[in-house]
């Protein structure tokens, strides 16, 4: 998370108010929040900020579990025996899902092996490549190697077969169906839970949601029968395309945060004077032959001549190839972004490309310019429910189209009027058709009931290890630093639990002289004490939380308790907090020992290397159910791991994957051993603790007729084909979905998708937060290669990965994403290019495709032969499911830079400090010299190597030190010198961190340090032990391609 004390970019006005009415850190106010007397305010808010508004979702809509007073274990209708394969449902939450068989049907889509990466000779292959078909021993059907992009229909079992008449087979086809990350386990625990579309003719009695969410975002009880766009044909075959893919993102440049221009695209963000001819799908199309196209963009590049295409700069979206006055008031790509920004005309052309189909977004992202729009009337379509927007067709002033299901719609009288302009007979200028983002204020039909209040509850780990590590004292001393700074209003709730074996409650009852504690042992059958002291206004009670936060660290000092009741507390949090929904944040040192949800160590470290990762799964489904209980009543939880030894995040993380929490990993935090793990801590505590959120939110992604979605992924729970419950939403939250072309596009030059985002804020408005992007359609292959978009692409194909993995094996994900590679290539090579050359020929759009693919085969989700252990690989699994493309993005590939020659050429100039740009440089060690000093930034982490030989000037300027020997083995920051090139480096390196929402930690590295192995493990285009060189990466994909 950010640093605590950076304003807020740009500097907001000082008359804004808050997003969520609180001032930052430094002072300055952000902006979001209640709109004064206007009809529409364009509002600032922090770039990456700390404000604190989110969208909301509504009461109990499923049904609390009943909770069985012998056992304490939860009842839900239906048998709930799950096997542990059959209960991670977790990261592609598939729609369709044929019936599974009581005897698996072996798919047979090739029978002949794949063709696999082949390893160096020093590595001996721990598996022979299966037959696509096998089944793993004991576990469920074994999805094909190969990544099946097709769209099974609901009846049969084993759709992995395309239709003979197709198009021809490719070598290691990339194929993926939405139906693989199903696996087959009790289908009674299937339909009630999987994490994917509930329609509620599959769902088990208890699990029938009969809420009317569906009504309201669908457009409130005056909405037309038809609520949202459902894609109503979604059951039938759909072809066989390339399965969407998970969420990745915006740009790869760092987001447009404290200094940077806006990805130098210019999207506006505030209203713009624009003279309309209508602008819909009718007019669009008839500047759309100027074709803005890049000459570089039509280029064929053979990559074995030149692979070093990385630009020296951040890589920018490709541009959609629109008509300028579409383009730009097109959706900024950091918060809508699809996989090729020219969409295929028919599912057959789709599947020729061998790409996938999928959009990135970021909707709940904290923008600098956001407006906002007070209107008693919010127009929508009367058939589709979608919202009226930038690409609509105004037939007349008082007749609309709308552009996802065309329907004509009539203009309200009240629409008629501009207040901008003060214009009457303007409808196609007001901010809601100049704005392709833009936020609604609420009116009442949006609500199921009044908008609950801020609700935060945290749940401390007190067992002798927690005590151990000390992190008590850093959290409770960032809650009473950013106590006052808590989104919210006067109706702030706030409450404390405590747990070893039992279960410590605090009473903070207003007037008490001190917080009262109340033990409950009985963990096999908890209750609430003493349900109305528990939870108590932050305003009223605040002199008795802060004397809490200030006792709490000292008052388990002395403990011997070891054992960890995480399962029966967390049941007693969710029964204190269902009530009203809010916030749940639950810190946990160790695997839990006691009652429901206790755990046993599955980690073998000897198999750590090993390509047959065998407990990626959840052990038990009590997480994951008891996430859906908490999404029914509105309650996120957010972990924190902090741990040393294995603690099963497999198993854990489910309770947040499922309630639209997040994780965070901290491991071997240790106070005193461990001290830069404690500043990282504190510094994401506080951009946890302060940023915007919304409460009960639930989001909604339409596209133009002809276009359906099928599969998401991110944290969330699929509540009907198409709403995601999301208790709580967070700006730092990525999602993606896959989509097909269900019916051809003949008839339309131009398709839109649009994300829609009702949430209630922290200061108890209900809002609508809508985002819209318009892409051209194209007839031929070769125009959907150049739109590809190869950063969405590798985001989405690395979600792809992390659900096969968990479905099928490690080595299985590894060779789809190979073969993604292949088969697109070969399909470019084989019906694009009409002259064969020697050589592997790549589109300019994709020749970063298989450096990216070959980054994420060796980034710590899916490497081999390292000493990655469990825990970490599951926490980078959860990180490229819940991250935003950039951030992920940089995990994967990360950013090198050489910094002992900083110089102000070309800075950026922010706030009016002097950020230096050096170019990037390869991964490689060729780029690195002795003599010089190197910053490597991968997302989480920075470091910064130092050469043997480097310049002295670099080690007395900026180091402070005489000579090399001196600098110390471990450093982890910069001494902050009276010099020109120590404030470059530290300006550079604090811009950088700025850009992001979780704290990077620093590490100076000499030759000898114990980290270089981590910085040269970072270096993707060299040969490691048990992977390929770049060099050798491509001769393999090229003998592929060719064969």
């Amino acid at each position: 998370m950010s640093q605590p004390g950076i304003p807020a970019s740009g500097g907001a006005p000082a008359g804004l108010q808050a997003q969520n009415g609180a001032a930052s850190a430094s002072g300055s106010l952000y902006s979001n929040g209640p709109v004064q007397n206007a009809l529409m305010s364009s509002q600032v808010s922090v770039s990456e900020g700390y404000n604190s508004q989110l969208p909301g979702s509504y009461p109990h809509l499923i049904p609390a579990k009943t909770l069985n007073p012998v056992s304490g274990q939860s009842n839900y209708g239906g048998s709930q025996t799950v096997s542990p394969l059959s209960n991670y449902q977790g990261p592609g939450q598939t729609l369709y899902r044929p019936p599974v068989a009581s005897n698996p049907v072996t798919p047979s889509l090739h029978s002949a092996p794949v063709p696999r990466m082949p390893l160096p000779t020093s590595h001996n292959p721990a598996t022979t490549p299966m037959p696509s078909g096998s089944f793993l021993p004991g576990a469920n059907v074994h999805p094909p190697l190969n990544w099946q992009y097709n769209y099974p229909s609901t009846g049969s079992q084993t759709n992995h077969c395309p239709p003979a008449s197709s198009q021809p087979t490719i070598s290691g086809n990339t194929n993926l169906t939405s139906h693989q990350y199903v696996s087959s386990g009790d289908p009674s625990f299937q339909n009630n839970f999987i994490k994917s579309g509930i329609a509620s003719n599959t769902n088990n009695g208890s699990m029938v949601v009969h809420n009317s969410y569906d009504e309201i975002e669908g457009g409130g009880f005056l909405a037309t029968p038809q609520h949202t766009n459902k894609n109503p044909t979604m059951s039938r075959s759909v072809g066989y395309s390339y399965p969407s893919l998970p969420p990745g993102y915006q740009n790869t440049g760092p987001p447009s945060t404290t200094g940077m221009p806006p990805s130098s695209l210019n999207y506006s963000s505030g209203p713009q004077g624009f003279t309309q001819t209508p602008l819909g799908a009718n007019h669009l199309a008839a500047s759309m032959s100027g074709l803005s196209l890049h000459p570089e963009g039509l280029r064929v590049i053979n990559l074995l001549q030149e692979r070093n295409m990385l630009p020296a700069t951040p890589l920018r979206p490709p541009v959609p190839n629109l008509h300028e006055d579409i383009q730009k008031l097109n959706c900024n790509p950091e918060l809508f972004r699809c996989t090729l920004t020219s969409i295929p005309q028919t599912q057959a052309l789709l599947n020729k490309a061998k790409l996938p189909l999928g959009l990135l977004l970021h909707p709940f992202k904290d923008l600098v310019q956001l407006p906002v729009v007070t209107s008693s009337t919010i127009v929508r379509c009367r058939s589709c429910r979608t919202y009226i927007n930038p690409f609509v067709s105004f037939l007349d002033q008082r007749r609309w189209k709308c552009n996802l299901c065309y329907r004509v719609n009539d203009v309200p009288e009240e629409f008629m009027y501009n207040p901008l302009t003060r214009v009457y007979g303007e409808p196609h200028r007001r901010p809601e058709v100049q704005n392709a983002t833009i936020e609604f204020m609420a009116p009442s039909e949006y609500m199921l009931r009044p908008p609950q209040p801020p609700v935060y509850l945290f749940v401390f780990d007190v067992s002798h290890n927690a005590v151990e590590t000390g992190y008590l004292n850093s959290v409770c001393q960032s809650l009473l630093d950013n106590l006052d700074l808590l989104p919210g209003n006067t109706r702030t709730k706030i409450g404390f639990i405590t747990f070893d074996s039992t279960i410590h409650f605090y009473s903070l009852q207003e007037g008490l002289s001190q917080p009262q504690m109340l033990i409950v042992s009985d963990i096999e059958d908890v209750f609430i004490p003493m349900p109305e002291n528990l939870l108590v206004n932050l305003n009223e009670s605040k002199e008795l939380v802060q004397d809490l936060l200030k006792t709490l660290p000292q008052m388990f000092t002395k403990t011997l308790e070891t054992q960890s009741a995480l399962g029966p507390a967390l049941q007693a949090a969710f029964k204190l907090m269902s009530p009203t929904g809010g916030r749940m944040s639950v810190f946990q040192t160790q695997l839990p020992t006691l009652g429901v949800g206790a755990l046993r160590p599955r980690e073998e470290p000897n198999q750590r290397s090993s390509a047959k990762e065998i407990h990626l799964t959840p052990s038990t489904d009590f997480y994951k159910k008891l996430a859906l209980d908490c999404s029914g009543q509105q309650v996120a939880v957010d972990l924190f791991l902090l741990s040393g030894q294995y603690s099963d995040l497999a198993s854990l993380g489910c309770i947040s994957r499922y309630s639209a929490g997040s994780v965070y990993y901290y491991p071997s935090y240790h106070h005193q051993q461990n001290p830069v793990q404690v500043q990282k801590l504190q510094k994401e505590l506080q951009r946890y603790l302060t940023r915007k959120i919304g409460f009960e939110a639930v989001m909604r992604i339409r596209c133009t007729k002809g276009l359906s979605i099928h599969t998401f992924h991110g944290n969330f729970f699929v509540r009907s084909t198409d709403l995601l419950s999301l208790p709580n939403v967070n700006p730092d939250a990525g999602y993606a979905v896959q989509m097909s072309v269900e019916e051809s596009l003949t008839d339309t030059q131009l398709v839109s998708f649009q994300s829609a985002l009702l949430y209630t804020s922290s200061k108890g408005e209900r809002r609508i937060r809508v985002h819209t992007l318009c892409l051209p359609v194209v007839s031929t292959l070769n125009e959907v290669f150049l739109g590809a978009d190869v950063q969405a692409i590798s985001g989405l194909l690395a979600n792809m990965a992390v659900d096969r993995s968990v479905t099928a094996s490690l080595s299985d994900a590894r060779d789809a994403l190979v073969n993604a590679v292949i088969d697109s290539l070969s399909a470019y090579r084989s019906l694009v290019l009409s002259n064969q050359q020697p050589g592997l020929m790549v589109p300019f759009s994709l020749r970063l495709f298989p450096l990216f693919v070959l980054a994420l085969l060796k980034q710590k989700s899916f490497q081999t032969g390292t000493n990655a252990r469990l825990d970490e690989r599951i926490f980078a699994m959860c990180q490229v499911k819940n991250q935003p493309l950039v951030y992920l993005m940089l995990t994967t590939h990360p950013s090198l830079y050489r910094v002992d020659n900083l110089s102000d050429e070309g800075a950026l100039n922010v706030n009016d400090r002097t950020i230096p740009q050096p170019p990037i440089l390869q991964l490689s060690v060729e780029k690195l010299s002795r003599d010089g000093a190197f910053l490597m930034d991968a997302g989480s982490v920075l470091m910064l190597w130092v050469g043997k030989n480097c310049g002295q000037n670099f080690l007395s300027q900026v180091l402070g030190v005489q000579n090399y020997a001196l600098i110390p083995q471990i450093m982890t920051d910069l001494p902050e010198l009276d010099t020109p090139e120590s404030a470059r480096i530290i300006a550079f390196i604090s811009w950088l961190r700025e850009q992001r929402p979780f704290f990077p930690i620093l590490y100076v590295i000499r030759d000898e340090s114990p980290m270089k192995a981590n910085f040269l493990q970072n270096m993707v285009e060299d040969r490691t032990e048990s992977a390929l060189s770049y060099y050798e990466f491509l001769l393999h994909i090229q003998q592929q391609v060719n064969k």
